[in-house]
């Protein structure tokens, strides 16, 4: 999964970062934005959408419910402070994703619970693409998640080609990376090196 920032660079926009991590080999982007007022945010995740369609990659919509469904995407992802997975699930269907946020064995036993299709947890690694307050969960945490969850864990956090390996391994289903394609020289060449990283794993 590949999630589009234009925060941490601004070379290329969001519809842009989709095009290329697609070219690579992406097989979900999400777009996130939380600058951006609802109705740009609803025009981007449309265009982003496109792009998506285009490529036949999966596209998710970060915290924004409404203009995921507006926006005919596959799912959501909810962070810790978003829209209930009950409510969100009640306006997109059953069908759509829903993902949620977990920086805990609780907190992603209660998103199983309450219908999640998966959980991202991390952060794994130390990451510049966000300021955390706590320290990196490591692979241990992941590896024991892992094995406690009926549904996928997506890792996120610090995650690139170079150790992406180890991730898998420890028994992640699949892999968030924002820092590692967006700020990359080449963000089309960056995902395919971590698309073959993954399988080498």
């Amino acid at each position: 999964m590949v999630i589009t920032d234009t925060l941490i660079q601004s070379r290329f926009s969001h519809q842009q970062l989709a095009e290329l991590a697609c070219a690579g080999g992406a097989e979900v982007i999400q777009f996130r934005d939380k600058r951006l007022a609802r109705s740009e945010f609803e025009a981007v995740a449309k265009r982003v959408g496109e792009v998506c369609r285009a490529h036949q990659v999966t596209l998710l919509v970060n915290d924004r419910v409404v203009a995921a469904y507006d926006a005919g995407a596959d799912g959501v992802h909810l962070g810790r402070d978003d829209m209930s997975i009950a409510d969100a699930r009640a306006i997109l269907g059953p069908d759509k994703i829903i993902g949620a946020t977990a920086g805990s064995l609780d907190a992603a036993l209660t998103a199983q619970d309450d219908g999640a299709d998966y959980v991202g947890f991390g952060h794994i690694f130390a990451t510049t693409s966000k300021v955390k307050g706590t320290p990196p969960v490591g692979l241990g945490a992941l590896a024991a998640m892992c094995k406690q969850l009926k549904i996928p864990v997506i890792a996120i956090g610090g995650i690139n080609a170079d150790n992406v390996g180890e991730v898998m391994r420890a028994g992640a289903w699949g892999v968030a990376v924002i820092g590692a394609v967006c700020a990359a020289d080449d963000p089309r060449a960056a995902t395919t090196r971590m698309r073959g990283a993954m399988k080498l794993a």
